[in-house]
């Protein structure tokens, strides 16, 4: 199998071109080869590309056990500047992903893609939850970069609540008004990863202003930097929601499978 690797603020994916099918029936257990960091080529996550009637591409997601991915930001903006550097040249993307229709766009080295609306946002006494493709366990913290995110990420995520569909759990701080630092514990990979994409936009809601407005908020990950921006509407729901990063090949190369 021929395989390209690319990285989005630290999140790392190994990709496929499969517009001629030929791996639609991969096991779970070689995609979760293919991603251990030891014994395969190393990611977070294994895409392929799909030929997909009426877009551009479709973007299949695998977390790094092997079992199909609900919708992964950082994930889908690799997955379009692959679709450029396979020759796939457009002014604005339109591609099918697990959670519906999405469109990117590339300007200068930096991938914008735009995410589901959010409907709803449930609020507890000391985090938040909400889904941005993927589920996410919003909650603020102090002393981030002392925390051990593995350890308290994992005890939430593998709680009674959570622990039969799981759930990603991010950590925040703010730096100023407008910035936060986040560090995030990832279902499916069950590690902290250097960024995450859903997450980035579920804080950058979980926080938001409570007047109406278009809004953009500067988030501060492991891997680099991301921004989100948004739209909240008078009746509390989310729309407009872009996750702007880069996004670049790290290499490709050819594994027995």
């Amino acid at each position: 199998m021929h395989f390209y690797k690319y990285q989005g603020t630290g999140n790392d994916f190994v990709i496929v071109d499969n517009r001629e099918g030929k791996y639609h029936e991969l096991s779970q257990e070689t995609i979760h080869k293919i991603c251990d960091r030891r014994f395969g080529v190393g990611g977070d996550g294994f895409m392929l590309l799909n030929n997909k009637e009426g877009y551009d591409f479709e973007m299949v997601y695998y977390n790094a056990d092997g079992r199909l991915g609900t919708m992964c930001g950082n994930g889908g903006r690799c997955i379009v500047k692959f679709a450029y550097d396979m020759g796939i040249r457009r002014s604005e993307y339109k591609f099918w992903a697990v959670d519906g229709e999405h469109i990117a766009t590339i300007q200068k080295g930096i991938v914008s893609l735009k995410m589901s609306n959010v409907s709803t946002i449930q609020q507890f006494e000391d985090h938040v939850i909400l889904n941005t493709g993927s589920p996410h366990y919003v909650k603020q913290v102090t002393n981030l970069k002392e925390m051990n995110v593995f350890e308290e990420g994992r005890k939430i995520r593998y709680s009674d609540t959570f622990k039969k569909e799981g759930i990603n759990v991010n950590f925040v701080e703010p730096i100023n008004n407008h910035s936060w630092r986040v560090r995030t514990y990832e279902r499916g990979v069950e590690d902290e990863t250097y960024a995450c994409g859903t997450g980035a936009a579920a804080v950058a809601l979980a926080f938001s202003k409570e007047e109406p407005g278009k809004n953009s908020i500067d988030l501060e990950v492991l891997g680099g930097k991301l921004r989100v921006n948004y739209t909240k509407n008078e009746d509390g729901t989310f729309s407009d929601i872009w996750l702007k990063g880069p996004a670049e090949k790290v290499f490709e190369g050819t594994i027995d499978i």
